[in-house]
């Protein structure tokens, strides 16, 4: 196992993509140490940083010598280097390409889907918030989670019959789609299910559930 002084995740504990990775490093069990970078914290910006990572966003993984960027590449890489047979990533090509292609979707759709509606209810003060235009991100918001919804239907995961990246990417972002107030949302009851089991785990209680801000 590594240690604390090994594996190094430079990132904001608000930052989605380093929530998934923190909780990520959880499941797997793997100490570690982190570097606050990004927003209020900066650092990301610098010449050090950049070095690192040249696209300056986090999070960013320090692996000894080797360097990783881009957080979805970050979480298949600890499973790879240190995970075992973890059941988050199985070695079964086609379970592996299921959830892929859900990490895929992740970045492709769920990113820049849900960033309006976060940002504009979250992170931009109730004054200077247009709630016509968030109500319109809440329901293209709402048309992306319903595929995911009907996908779960007869699911108790989003794929194979345990645990896997697939869901904790999903889930990442899920915790934002629930935690919103003030834009209406429609009823997903498969969604919700499934979103209420993830949120019990302990490592998403301490990385992902905490206020949003």
């Amino acid at each position: 196992m590594p240690t604390a002084t090994q594996l190094t995740i430079w990132g904001r504990i608000n930052s989605v993509n380093v929530q998934k990775v923190l909780w990520c490093l959880a499941e797997l069990d793997l100490d570690y140490e982190r570097i606050d970078a990004g927003m209020q914290f900066g650092r990301n910006n610098e010449a050090d940083y950049l070095a690192m990572n040249p696209n300056g966003r986090i999070p960013t993984l320090v692996d000894g010598d080797f360097v990783l960027w881009e957080s979805n590449a970050i979480m298949r890489y600890l499973c790879l280097a240190y995970g075992g047979d973890t059941l988050l990533y199985p070695a079964q090509p086609r379970h592996r390409a299921a959830i892929e292609r859900w990490l895929d979707w992740t970045l492709s759709t769920v990113q820049p889907t849900e960033r309006p509606l976060f940002w504009g209810l979250v992170r931009t003060p109730p004054a200077q918030r247009d709630m016509i235009a968030l109500q319109k991100a809440a329901d293209e918001a709402a048309t992306m989670w319903r595929v995911l919804d009907a996908h779960l239907a007869t699911r108790s995961h989003v794929e194979a019959e345990s645990f896997t990246l697939a869901d904790l990417a999903l889930g990442a972002y899920a915790r934002r789609w629930f935690g919103v107030e003030g834009v209406e949302k429609p009823e997903l009851p498969n969604l919700t299910r499934w979103y209420e089991r993830i949120a019990q785990r302990p490592a998403f209680i301490r990385h992902v559930a905490p206020p949003l801000s």
